[in-house]
């Protein structure tokens, strides 16, 4: 309950500064992430793009499976065939009659038939074979490529926030300080202007009389309230949270 009452005994004056305070704070985060530039996209971008290569790898490796399992089962249909033919041969030198002997024929044809298919099928999964084989090293190499480029960006990016973690967390810490002499109402509206804002500025100076975000004109009436500090004032233009020139020369 204390910390509510000291809460409520924040004056506007005090609000607007720690408001300004919050804006500089968060302005640093800013450019610490800035200096990562990229980088964190470009590591999930080649993340992604290798389970991507993963799954095709893999469906490359089944369908080479697939392929030489289905070459394999020609293979020893063709044995059986061949066995059928010889048994079929046999039988002709004991049949009784032509109609028997002409029948036993018809089937030694359709076995022949048979192998010759599974001959010019193997033939064709030989020449199939070849070719996913040569996608297969194809993509075995560009994942093993990627992969580089992934360490080679992670290591960087590693480097990047080991060198700014710590420098960040205390801002953060900074951060959630100045927040707390806020109202939440305001640090609301304050983070919905910060994420509508390209440059991330939702609290800024009067800059020669003008806005220091959208750079237009602040009549002079508007000035002095917002020089005394006494309510909070955002931009008639771009809604941005207005604070004394002052805190030009105090930042």
């Amino acid at each position: 309950m204390a910390g509510a009452a000291t809460k409520k005994e924040v004056s506007v004056a005090e609000k607007l500064d720690a408001l300004f305070e919050l804006q500089k704070i968060d302005s640093e985060i800013d450019r610490i992430r800035t200096v990562r530039g990229e980088l964190p996209l470009e590591v999930q971008d080649l993340e992604d793009e290798l389970i991507g290569l993963e799954t095709r790898l893999k469906n490359v490796q089944d369908e080479i499976k697939s392929v030489e399992q289905e070459a394999l089962d020609r293979k020893n249909a063709m044995k059986d065939a061949e066995a059928a033919i010889l048994k079929y041969k046999e039988q002709q030198n004991n049949v009784r009659n032509n109609r028997e002997f002409e029948s036993l024929d018809k089937e030694i044809e359709f076995q022949s038939l048979e192998i010759k298919l599974h001959e010019k099928r193997i033939k064709e999964s030989k020449f199939g074979l070849s070719n996913m084989k040569e996608k297969l090293e194809e993509a075995k190499t560009k994942f093993e490529l990627r992969k580089g480029d992934l360490a080679s960006k992670k290591a960087e990016l590693d480097e990047i926030v080991g060198e700014t973690q710590k420098e960040e967390e205390a801002l953060a810490a900074k951060s959630e300080k100045a927040k707390s002499l806020i109202d939440s109402r305001l640090v609301t509206a304050y983070t919905r202007l910060r994420q509508n804002a390209k440059n991330g500025l939702a609290v800024v100076p009067i800059d020669r009389d003008s806005c220091g975000g959208c750079f237009n004109t602040i009549p002079p009436q508007r000035q002095l309230d917002i020089q005394s500090k006494r309510k909070v004032i955002v931009c008639e233009h771009c809604g941005r949270i207005l604070v004394p020139t002052e805190f030009v020369e105090e930042a």
